[in-house]
């Protein structure tokens, strides 16, 4: 299968088009810069030119390619304008989509977790929450759900918050957690820190991605989870431990002067366990790598870095 990729030179992209290349597929990947095309191509992609605002450049990467199937991993700008983040992905998903309509070729995009009602373990059966903390995703779920019913084999995969694995940049959930703790000299959970975060090692994720691809039939939404939830306050413990901190418990209000950020200090304390039980069976996919908190104890998270 020749697949496009958007996104294949980002954080979870470069395992999934490694994944992708070790089965045998080939790979063209959505490229904005020349660092990122450097990547692609030392992964074995060729890279194409272009973002996600630049439709043209995302016809021509799926027409002139004749490509078998899309992933749209790409996914970003500033947290403090979430509808130009929401309009620039629902562009690209239309417009890739509308190329690939009525060939029965797959497009899979990528979601998260988070866009499922908290507090209790959600499947991939249940409805998004419109109005929720991570409501800027569902836009983009739908538009490309929609193709489903116009000749594309359409899937999402939803991912968990956490994708963990080596050389985690310091923006994301758990390097910012590990980044702060290193500056602060504290290890820090919300509350009690019985929150629950749903899970996935990256390389369990570019598997799943990889079998979407393959087999999802249309109108497939899935979960990219391999722990239901890992309770927030281990997850402090453990790096705590690993740093030689405290784990210390703050609240909400505290947590937003902590961590800066208010977007991250209220994810720190949401309660969001998210089951993966549908999509393990229906694709026959099985999570096999470290679990979070192994990755913590084990991997390179805790290493002390170069400044």
């Amino acid at each position: 299968m020749h697949v496009f990729v958007t996104g294949g030179s980002g954080q979870t992209g470069p395992a999934v088009v490694a994944e992708l290349i070790a089965a045998g597929h080939t790979v063209t990947g959505l490229a904005r810069s020349d660092a990122a095309a450097a990547r692609l191509e030392a992964l074995g992609a060729t890279p194409h030119r272009g973002c996600l605002d630049d439709h043209d450049s995302l016809r021509l990467g799926v027409e002139a390619e004749a490509v078998d199937g899309v992933l749209h991993l790409a996914y970003g700008g500033d947290f403090a304008d979430t509808d130009d983040m929401k309009r620039r992905d629902t562009g690209a998903i239309e417009t890739l989509g509308r190329v690939l309509e009525g060939s029965d070729k797959p497009l899979v995009i990528t979601s998260g977790t988070l866009v499922m009602p908290p507090n209790r373990v959600s499947t991939e059966k249940d409805e998004p929450v419109a109005d929720g903390i991570a409501s800027f995703r569902v836009a983009g779920e739908r538009a490309c759900l929609a193709f489903a019913d116009r000749g594309v084999r359409a899937s999402v995969v939803r991912l968990a918050p956490t994708v963990h694995g080596p050389n985690e940049p310091a923006h994301a959930f758990i390097g910012n957690l590990v980044a702060t703790a290193r500056r602060t000299g504290k290890a820090v959970y919300v509350g009690d820190g019985t929150n629950r975060w749903p899970a996935v090692n990256r390389l369990d994720a570019a598997v799943l991605f990889r079998l979407a691809l393959e087999k999802a039939p249309a109108g497939s939404v899935l979960h990219g989870v391999g722990e239901t939830g890992v309770d927030f306050r281990s997850i402090a413990e453990t790096i705590g431990r690993g740093l030689g901190v405290p784990a210390v418990s703050l609240t909400p209000d505290e947590a937003v002067a902590h961590f800066v950020n208010p977007f991250m200090a209220t994810i720190y304390g949401f309660d969001a366990p998210a089951s993966s039980t549908y999509t393990q069976e229906l694709l026959g996919w099985s999570p096999t790598h470290w679990t979070l908190l192994e990755d913590l104890e084990h991997g390179d998270y805790l290493v002390p870095r170069a400044t």
